[in-house]
């Protein structure tokens, strides 16, 4: 083969290996012989092959989970919590740089963020106030995650799993809990239809005849229903009365 030609061959072997393909989503580290040199934007890139390395970073919202820790809170209830992060890479050279696997640091901070922030407050709270743990475990998570160049987005709890047996003692709870208000609106329902029908029967008292219509008006609605009783008041009125008794007699 000719020189020329196997030279030719070698040259283009070797600036095909060196091209490089770089997504807008991605940035790429660039190494000369193991020292950083620079960030390679989107694009078109090329490479010294056999002398020059990348590494790609991905600078989008990347999520992870926590997996789900024992928890003993601070009433002394054991229960199994888990969440979800979400942090993005705003700086590529101190992820890369300034610790070795960032997504697995973030976990481990976030499982012992977690478990220190739920440890000190009670069980209600956890279920009452998710959004407020989740923010006090981004505010721990973040503390660290600053200098490596990586930004907490959210932090949210996902799931909190009881023992049964308090899951039955809230189950009851909540019953009772319903069932005292069904009590207190039945009653209040019970105090305004006394006091409506204590304002009727003042206006009822006030015409002799709007007694009787009343009196006419329930009849007839008994005999609407085919009864084959019917009772009829006798007036109060006309009973006769008894004289008051004296200290004579």
């Amino acid at each position: 083969m000719n020189p020329a030609v196997l030279f030719m061959v070698i040259v283009s072997v070797i600036a095909l290996a060196g091209i490089r393909i770089i997504f807008e989503y991605k940035r790429a580290l660039k190494f000369r012989f193991g020292k950083y040199i620079s960030t390679l934007q989107p694009g078109f890139r090329w490479i010294i092959p056999f002398v020059e390395t990348i590494q790609i970073v991905d600078i989008r919202v990347i999520t992870i989970n926590v997996v789900s820790q024992e928890v003993m809170t601070e009433d002394n209830v054991p229960c199994s919590i888990d969440g979800v992060v979400f942090f993005k890479i705003t700086d590529p050279e101190k992820a890369v740089l300034e610790v070795e696997e960032y997504s697995f640091a973030i976990t481990q901070l976030s499982q012992a963020a977690l478990r220190d922030v739920c440890g000190k407050v009670e069980l209600d709270t956890i279920l009452s106030k998710r959004e407020e743990m989740g923010k006090n475990i981004k505010s721990i998570v973040e503390v660290e995650t600053k200098h490596w160049g990586i930004e907490i987005i959210d932090v949210k709890i996902k799931d909190i799993q009881l023992p049964e047996n308090m899951k039955r003692m809230m189950a009851n709870q909540a019953e009772a809990e319903r069932s005292r208000r069904a009590r207190i609106i039945l009653a209040e329902a019970e105090e305004q239809a006394a006091g409506k029908l204590l304002e009727a029967g003042l206006q009822i008292d006030k015409s002799p005849s709007a007694i009787k219509l009343r009196l006419y008006q329930t009849l007839s609605n008994i005999a609407s229903e085919k009864n084959s009783t019917i009772l009829f008041p006798f007036p109060e009125e006309m009973m006769p009365k008894h004289p008051e008794k004296t200290d004579l007699d």
